[in-house]
């Protein structure tokens, strides 16, 4: 079959959705399929602009281009799930979430502070209707994502998990040893993601435990502020621009890893920490990863609170045998609960 993954992406921009996006696209390819990525840069300040993202999303019709038929088009977020075609299978990685469950949110509640922020908010759930009201059929990347369908429109999807493909390499090689002092946390700098909170974590430390930060993005320059300010530039680094090769072994060498967003849609760097074998701290309110951390079985579950994100931090360090119990669960639960793409393709189409 010939099948367009739509996916909107903002210019210069990279993180899981996209990696999500071109992972299926390649497994398409893989299964026997004819398969392509459909985007539009995607800008959502301000505000209104999201109306003028739905409406582009909106007036295409990709049954047909240039005399070539399409079979299948999988949307993956908002708004591409908007786009016309009879056959279109919805794979949900989020909503507009300022609309939903961010909505008046003090910190991240950016559209219920613009002056049209209401209006937009209800154009937004009711283009959502519509789309999925035409799916086929309608998935969603985790069980998080599937209850906020559930609860902001009364729409049931049927969760469809997946493995990245650094995920899939780090199986493929020997579990990390963690050899050395440092716990990665690898995401985009975004205040969803919270690497503030991670900084500010290790200003109550006791060992000598370090903190590897590896991304980039919008919140990178304040990241790098807040660290200087505190005076930790020699406990805190950040790395930017690291290859897919490099991440792998700063993940099979970490003492552990640290993944603490917001409520999270899903969360790679959970499977990933745990596919090399390493422990795994994750938050009450991570969202996502909430769903394969299980305290003191395959991860450490703690508060948001810097205290005792830090006190995490530091019985990783002391005690190297825990780290490695919990590891070695954590890499068997992926390795045997979570479905490799050739499956994941099966369910999506049918």
């Amino acid at each position: 079959m010939r099948i367009l993954v739509c996916h909107p992406q903002p210019p210069f921009m990279s993180g899981g959705a996209e990696t999500h996006a071109s992972g299926l696209v390649r497994a398409l390819r893989e299964a026997g399929h004819e398969a392509e990525i459909t985007t539009i840069p995607f800008q959502w300040a301000p505000p209104s602009e999201l109306v003028h993202q739905m409406g582009l999303w909106r007036s295409l019709d990709l049954r047909e281009a240039n005399g070539v038929s399409i079979d299948v088009v999988v949307a993956m977020k908002f708004p591409a799930y908007l786009i016309n075609h009879p056959r279109k299978i919805i794979w949900l990685i989020h909503q507009q979430r300022t609309a939903y469950e961010l909505w008046g949110h003090p910190g991240f509640g950016d559209l219920s502070k613009a002056s049209d922020g209401r209006a937009i908010r209800d154009l937004v759930i009711a283009s959502d209707r519509l789309a999925f009201g035409e799916a086929e059929r309608i998935f969603t990347n985790s069980e998080n994502v599937k209850g906020r369908l559930e609860r902001s429109l009364g729409i049931r999807g049927e969760v469809l998990y997946h493995r990245s493909d650094l995920t899939e390499r780090l199986l493929g090689r020997e579990p990390g040893e963690g050899g050395s002092d440092h716990i990665l946390f690898p995401s985009r700098f975004d205040p969803l993601k919270r690497q503030a909170l991670a900084v500010d974590a290790m200003r109550h430390v006791r060992s000598d435990v370090r903190l590897v930060l590896v991304g980039s993005g919008a919140e990178l320059e304040k990241i790098r502020t807040r660290v200087a300010e505190a005076g930790l530039t020699d406990r805190v680094e950040i790395r930017v621009g690291v290859s897919d090769d490099e991440l792998l072994e700063l993940y099979r060498d970490a003492l552990g890893v640290y993944f603490g967003p917001y409520e999270e849609d899903y969360g790679y760097v959970t499977i990933e920490a745990m596919a090399a074998g390493r422990p795994v701290i994750v938050t009450t309110d991570s969202g996502g990863p909430l769903e394969f951390a299980r305290n003191e079985e395959t991860g450490v579950i703690v508060d948001p609170e810097p205290e005792q994100i830090a006190a995490a931090f530091d019985e990783l360090y002391r005690d190297r045998a825990r780290g490695e119990r919990l590891g070695a669960a954590g890499r068997t639960f992926v390795a045997e609960k979570m479905p490799d793409w050739p499956g994941v393709v099966r369910r999506l189409l049918g």
